[in-house]
């Protein structure tokens, strides 16, 4: 039985990942900033800060753990305070880094993001592609990343560079959408809905997390699904297996693109930088990488996982409005003027 640290285990990907890893035996620590209810006699939470020294010095001292699992972050749409966002994700990174070397942790696996850029790929992005983020978070997840590998003569840091993450109760910005579908409105898209962009479904996360315990050095992996759909195939499969009345509808992308950024400025949105500049592009990882070095495989395709996560939308719609003190992604995230727009489909 082996023994982990999670940081964000309360979050969305990191309970998945905690009630994965005390199912198969293994003993689980968390610490997050907000509340978590898991209970199991293998698992401890802890609330508190990644930037709290005093609490990881206690946290490693008292444990031994086998590899911290470092899924924490803040996320930009949510925290008008960028430093505190800065600080989090980039000085809390440090201090698991510094932490795990100095009490002997070899392994630390990150999950970062594809977020480091943020414009149109006509190719699928490999991981010598230079990161080019636009925005606070995407930046201080490129930084997280350096820091991890600047410690690779004492702990090897696997990197795992995903896109968004797929699975029943992921909410945030995709909880907007599902909102449309459920009562019917036009899906309205940003250009010919004809742009492609990546998903991960988070057991397939999950799987690569396992398989990099073993992997024996630092290194970046993307990691994605397979045959990646353009929106309005994904959209309409989700409409038509969920019984759904919506339309797809579309925008001219030189109408809404400067719409967006303005709304976003006066903030009226919670669409930033990076949803403006990506939201009539494409974005696919080249997985040939992970698939070969892990042996990792993905299971389920973007439509498959949209449907998913809408369908447990659904079911819980009740209970998803009355939710407090959750993370980002466990909630549905703010309309704002979007809902104008709901008014009008």
């Amino acid at each position: 039985m082996a023994e982990f640290l999670i940081t964000g285990g309360a979050g969305f990907f990191g309970s998945i990942l905690k009630k994965t890893l005390v199912q198969k035996g293994h003993k689980c620590v968390s610490i997050d900033l907000m509340p978590d209810d898991y209970m199991n006699e293998n698992f401890t939470a802890v609330r508190g800060d990644i930037r709290d020294r005093e609490l990881l010095e206690k946290l490693f001292s008292e444990h031994s753990f086998e590899a911290v699992f470092h899924c924490a972050a803040m996320l930009a749409h949510v925290k008008k305070n960028m430093k505190d966002l800065w600080s989090s994700n980039v000085d809390g990174t440090a201090n698991i880094a510094d932490m795990a070397e100095k009490y002997g942790v070899k392994k630390i696996i990150f999950i970062s993001s594809n977020c480091l850029w943020a414009k149109n790929f006509d190719y699928a992005v490999k991981e010598e592609e230079e990161p080019s983020p636009v925005e606070i978070y995407g930046k201080s997840k490129f930084e997280g990343e350096k820091i991890l590998l600047s410690h690779k003569d004492k702990i090897n840091s696997v990197v795992f560079r995903s896109p968004t993450i797929m699975d029943e109760g992921r909410l945030g910005l995709l909880g907007i959408l599902f909102e449309f579908i459920d009562e019917n409105r036009k899906l309205w898209m940003v250009g010919d809905g004809t742009n492609v962009y990546q998903f991960i479904y988070a057991g397939d996360l999950v799987q690569a997390c396992l398989l990099a315990l073993d992997y024996d050095r630092s290194d970046i992996f993307n990691i994605g699904s397979d045959d990646v759909k353009t929106f309005n195939e994904v959209y309409t499969y989700v409409i038509e297996h969920s019984g759904s009345k919506s339309k797809l509808a579309h925008f001219p992308k030189w109408l809404a693109i400067p719409g967006m950024k303005l709304a976003y400025w006066l903030g009226l949105s919670p669409l930033g930088p990076y949803q403006y500049k990506m939201i009539a592009s494409s974005f696919v990882f080249d997985t040939s990488k992970i698939k070969e070095k892990l042996g990792f495989k993905p299971t389920l395709k973007n439509e498959e996982m949209l449907l998913k996560a809408y369908d447990f939308y659904h079911r819980n719609k009740e209970e998803i409005k009355r939710r407090k003190n959750v993370s980002a992604h466990n909630a549905s995230a703010k309309m704002g003027i979007i809902r104008l727009l709901k008014w009008l489909s």
